[in-house]
């Protein structure tokens, strides 16, 4: 399912960034062609102005001018004297034949389109007009710009016809397009790639959530089997038991369902964790208040252990904390209970509240058995338990997962770390507001 979702999130992801590259690439090619025949043509008629103009001051065309306005701008030059061809290319490759279609069509062209526009007026002992135009020869279908210029002396007619291939043109365009080709394959290709990886690392936290999930529903199914099996042992032998007898299988069956019952209490808050429907009720609370509610609470416990339970409140009154009492002083019950769980006979639990700077800080230190480094990120993982000793004291591993959702959903930080006592420090920090 992850490599279905994987797959068609890549392809997606990388067939829209796709899709909008190419038709930015179109409408690039669009605006870059048209900028190239725009250009090309009016360096065509640049060049016929300038021919045209050096006509006008001429009384002898030489060859040597010819040949040199041919040879810069690669154009083919026909020079005509009263309709009469006299002059050919020399640079074209064109054979002879050829070169009188090209000629005679260019020039129909021009007879057909502009030869009833009339010629300057101006007061010149010669009149001279030139016009550009493009127009196709059929011999082969290539196109062509044309320029004719007449220059008229008395009844003397000079015509030039300017011939100008758009091959190469044509040639430029189709190169740009081969480029853009290439390219684009490339950048898709790149595309596609870094759309996997991104896809993948999008869909990590899903993957990873989901096989916590599958975690999770493990372990507590194995946690639940345990009672469970339990309670029906207990309930078949108390059938067959005699009377005297059943009610140690009954406080079993008690025991053992109060035991499932905290469990499913425990998956069901973190449940609601996950659903983000955690119940979070804030309102002012004095913290120190709150401390010395759990210390009254968990020194009758301690003493019963031979444990030493002390508490360190600051001097000056606090201002209060905005903060879900009971919440805080679930956190504050998990932290004494596992201190008190794993702490050897005449140990030392220390619980201590200090603020500065509009943070709380609550924390609980003992000198139990302590907590490996590579221990401590896992601490806080659901149904994870440091020893496997653990198992057997009544901990189910969600305690310290409880924890944290409920400092988590309180914007704070929690933690743990060596105990200056010599065993392990819980710690939670709140803001103040």
């Amino acid at each position: 399912m992850y490599k279905k979702v994987h797959l068609r999130l890549t392809i997606l992801c990388a067939g829209i960034t796709a899709a909008i590259m190419i038709i930015m690439s179109f409408c690039y090619l669009f605006v870059s062609e048209a900028g190239l025949y725009r250009n090309q043509n009016n360096s065509f008629k640049n060049d016929m102005n300038t021919i045209t103009t050096n006509l006008e001051h001429q009384s002898v065309i030489s060859m040597e001018w010819l040949s040199k306005m041919e040879a810069q701008g690669n154009y083919t030059l026909f020079v005509l004297d009263n309709g009469v061809p006299f002059l050919y290319n020399q640079l074209t490759s064109l054979p002879e034949s050829e070169k009188y279609e090209l000629l005679n069509e260019s020039l129909d062209a021009y007879n057909n389109s502009f030869l009833t526009l009339p010629l300057s007026t101006a007061s010149t002992p010669y009149t001279s007009d030139h016009v550009e135009f493009e127009f196709t020869f059929s011999q082969n279908q290539e196109k062509y710009f044309c320029g004719v210029t007449q220059i008229e002396r008395g009844s003397s007619l000079l015509q030039v016809v300017v011939l100008s291939s758009l091959n190469p043109l044509k040639q430029q365009i189709l190169e740009q397009r081969m480029h853009f080709i290439f390219i684009n394959i490339f950048a898709i290709l790149l595309l596609s790639l870094f759309s996997f990886i991104f896809t993948g690392k999008l869909l990590r936290p899903i993957l990873e959530n989901q096989q916590r999930q599958t975690a999770f529903v493990a372990s507590a199914s194995h946690e639940l089997r345990t009672p469970l099996a339990v309670i029906l042992s207990s309930a078949e032998c108390c059938m067959d038991a005699p009377i005297e007898n059943k009610e140690k299988f009954l406080k079993n069956i008690k025991k053992e369902g109060l035991r499932m019952s905290a469990l499913i209490n425990d998956l069901l808050t973190l449940s609601n964790s996950d659903s983000q429907s955690f119940p979070i009720r804030k309102k002012p609370t004095e913290l120190d208040t709150l401390l010395i509610n759990a210390y009254e609470s968990f020194e009758p416990l301690a003493r019963e252990k031979s444990l030493s339970l002390s508490i360190e409140l600051p001097n000056n009154t606090l201002p209060l904390c905005n903060c879900d009492p009971d919440r805080i002083s679930q956190v504050v019950s998990i932290f004494l209970h596992n201190a008190i769980c794993y702490t050897p006979e005449n140990g030392k639990i220390h619980l201590s509240l200090f603020y500065k700077k509009g943070i709380y800080s609550i924390s609980v230190k003992d000198n139990g058995i302590g907590i490996s480094d590579e221990e401590k990120k896992k601490i806080f993982d659901r149904f994870y338990r440091a020893e496997q000793s653990r198992s057997t004291k009544g901990h189910f591993g969600l305690g310290l997962s409880i924890a944290y959702e409920i400092v988590k959903s309180h914007n704070g930080t929690i933690g743990v770390k060596d105990s200056v006592l010599g065993g392990s420090e819980f710690f939670i920090s709140l803001p103040s507001s």
